[in-house]
C-alpha cells in the first residue's frame, strides 16, 4: 500500500527527472478544486521545503457551470487551511467561430495563466495533469490519426508550464488524499459522454484493459514517452540546421530553398515549424498547417502562405519567414545638398557636392554613388520601383527592364519593393545598394561631384543590407 511519504517521493522523482524545478522558484499553481490538482498542491506544499518553493495558486472560474462560483468558495477556503495565497480569475468565455466551448475555455484559463505568472514573477506554473490524462490523450490522438508529435502526448515540460503528477495514477491521488484527509470537488461535466475524451476515459479504456491489456494505461503512456523522444530528437537536428542555414535581419529569417530541399523532408519541415515559432510563438500545429508546409517545400513556385501571425514566401532560392506587415515605402524629394529618411527602406540618403580633387578617385562602396553635378538637377525624386520601370546599369550596353535587372541580381521579391530608386529627370540614377545608373558619369571633364550615401538606420549595414 502507498504511502503518504511514496505518493510524495514519486512526485519528486518525476520533478527531478523531467527538470521541473531546480529550487527557489515562485510556482503558479493551477487548482480547479477537482482530486488532480487538489493533490498536486497538496505534494507540492510537501516538497516546498527541499526546493524552498514559493507557491501561489490560481482558480479560473470560467462562469459556465452552476456550481463554478462554489467551487471558487473551495478553493479559497483551501488556501486559507493551507496558508496559501489564491487568486481567482473570472473569466468571460465566448464561443468563437469554428471554435468548440471548450477549446475557447481553455484559450482563456491559459491567458489568466501567463497574466497571473508574470505579473507574480512566477517561472513556473503547475498543471495537474495525470498518467491517466496521458493516456487518454495519447489514445484520442492515435483515433484522430495524429502524427508523432500528437502521439507525443501532453509534455512534462513545455515552457513555463511543468506537471509533476504526469507519472502519477488518478487512483494513487484519491488514496493519497483519502489517507491525507483532503476533499476535493466533483466536475460533473467529466461525466458526460457527449465528449470524446470523456467515452475513452469511462467506455474504451476499461473495456480495452478488460479485453485486451490490463496495463493499457502504461502501455499507452510509454508509447507517448517513445514519440516524444522521437520527437525530441527531431526538434534538436532540426534546430540545428535551422541556426545553420538561416540569415537573420530586418527581414525575418531566410533560407536558401536548395538546402532546404536537401535535408530528408521531415526534417525540412521540422526547419520551418521551428522558424514559425521563433517568430511567432506559435505553439502546436494542426495536421493541415503540417501538410501545407510539406507542399510549400515541394511546390515548384508556391504561393505565399500565412501561418498565425507569420508569413511565408519564396523568391528564387530563398525562402522568408516574416511577421507584421513591412513599414510603407514614403516617397520624397532629396534636395542638393541635403538628406531624406526612408523608415520603409530603413535607411537615410544624404547628398553633398564639392569641387573635384585632382587624384579624385569614385569610391567603390556600393552605398555611395557620385556623379558629374554638371549633368543632373539640384533635386533627386526619390521611390520605390513601379510597374515598367526600365534601367541603364552603368557600364551596361543599354537599358533593360528594371524588375529583369533585380531578378539577374537575385535580389529576393520582397526587397524589390522596398529598394530605393534615386531618379533625376525621369532617369533612374541609382539602384540604391545595388548600381548606379549610366546618366551623369564622372570624367575628366568633371568639375564639381555629386556624392549621394545611403546609411542604414540600424545599427550596422549588415542588418539593413538590400544589394547582391
Amino acid at each position: 500500500m502507498t504511502t503518504g511519504t511514496d505518493f510524495v517521493e514519486k512526485v519528486f522523482q518525476a520533478i527531478r527527472r523531467h527538470g521541473m524545478l531546480i529550487g527557489g522558484e515562485i510556482v503558479l499553481v493551477g487548482v480547479s478544486g477537482g482530486a488532480d490538482s487538489v493533490a498536486l498542491l497538496h505534494a507540492l506544499l510537501a516538497i516546498r521545503p527541499r526546493l524552498t518553493l514559493t507557491l501561489h495558486v490560481i482558480h479560473v472560474n470560467h462562469g459556465l457551470r452552476p456550481e463554478a462560483d462554489s467551487e471558487a468558495a473551495f478553493v479559497e477556503a483551501l488556501g486559507r487551511l493551507l496558508d496559501v495565497r489564491v487568486t481567482v480569475e473570472r473569466v468571460h468565455v465566448r464561443q468563437a467561430a469554428g471554435q468548440s466551448l471548450e477549446a475557447q475555455a481553455r484559450a482563456e484559463r491559459y491567458a489568466a495563466f501567463r497574466k497571473w505568472s508574470t505579473a507574480l514573477g512566477a517561472s513556473r506554473v503547475a498543471l495537474g495533469h495525470t498518467a491517466d490524462d496521458q493516456a487518454e490523450t495519447v489514445l484520442m490522438r492515435l483515433l484522430e490519426g495524429a502524427g508523432p508529435r500528437g502521439l507525443a502526448g501532453i509534455p512534462p515540460v513545455r515552457g513555463r508550464y511543468i506537471r509533476p503528477l504526469i507519472e502519477t495514477r488518478r487512483r494513487e491521488i484519491e488514496v493519497e488524499l483519502r489517507r491525507a484527509g483532503r476533499t476535493w470537488t466533483e466536475d460533473r461535466s467529466n461525466r458526460d459522454l457527449k465528449f470524446l475524451r470523456n467515452r475513452i476515459r469511462h467506455d474504451l479504456l476499461p473495456f480495452l484493459a478488460a479485453a485486451y491489456n490490463p496495463r493499457i494505461t502504461d502501455a499507452l503512456c510509454r508509447a507517448g514517452a517513445l514519440a516524444r523522444e522521437l520527437v525530441g530528437d527531431l526538434e534538436r537536428l532540426a534546430a540545428r540546421e535551422l541556426d545553420r542555414l538561416t540569415e537573420v535581419g530586418d527581414e525575418g529569417l531566410v533560407l536558401s530553398r536548395a538546402a532546404l530541399r536537401a535535408l530528408p523532408p521531415g526534417i525540412a519541415e521540422e526547419v520551418l515549424r521551428q522558424g514559425l515559432v521563433r517568430l511567432g510563438e506559435i505553439g502546436s500545429l494542426r495536421g493541415w498547417a503540417h501538410r501545407g508546409l510539406r507542399r510549400f517545400l515541394e511546390a515548384d513556385s508556391p504561393a505565399p502562405m500565412k501561418l498565425g501571425p507569420v508569413r511565408l514566401e519564396v523568391s528564387g532560392d530563398r525562402v522568408r519567414l516574416s511577421r507584421g506587415q513591412a513599414q510603407p515605402f514614403i516617397e520624397g524629394l532629396l534636395p542638393v545638398p541635403g538628406s531624406i529618411v526612408l523608415p520603409g527602406a530603413g535607411i537615410r540618403l544624404e547628398a553633398r557636392e564639392f569641387e573635384r580633387p585632382a587624384s579624385y578617385r569614385p569610391p567603390a562602396d556600393p552605398w555611395t554613388a557620385v556623379f558629374d553635378r554638371a549633368g543632373l538637377p539640384g533635386v533627386f525624386t526619390v521611390r520605390s520601383r513601379r510597374r515598367g520601370d526600365r534601367f541603364h546599369p552603368f557600364g551596361g550596353p543599354g537599358t533593360k527592364r528594371l524588375k529583369a535587372f533585380l531578378i539577374d541580381l537575385k535580389i529576393p521579391r520582397w526587397r524589390r519593393e522596398r529598394l530605393p530608386l534615386l531618379v533625376a529627370n525621369g532617369e533612374i540614377a541609382w539602384v540604391v545598394g545595388c548600381r548606379r545608373g549610366a546618366i551623369a558619369p564622372i570624367t575628366a571633364a568633371t568639375r564639381r561631384v555629386l556624392e549621394v550615401t545611403a546609411t542604414p538606420l540600424a545599427a550596422t549595414r549588415e542588418g539593413s543590407k538590400m544589394g547582391a
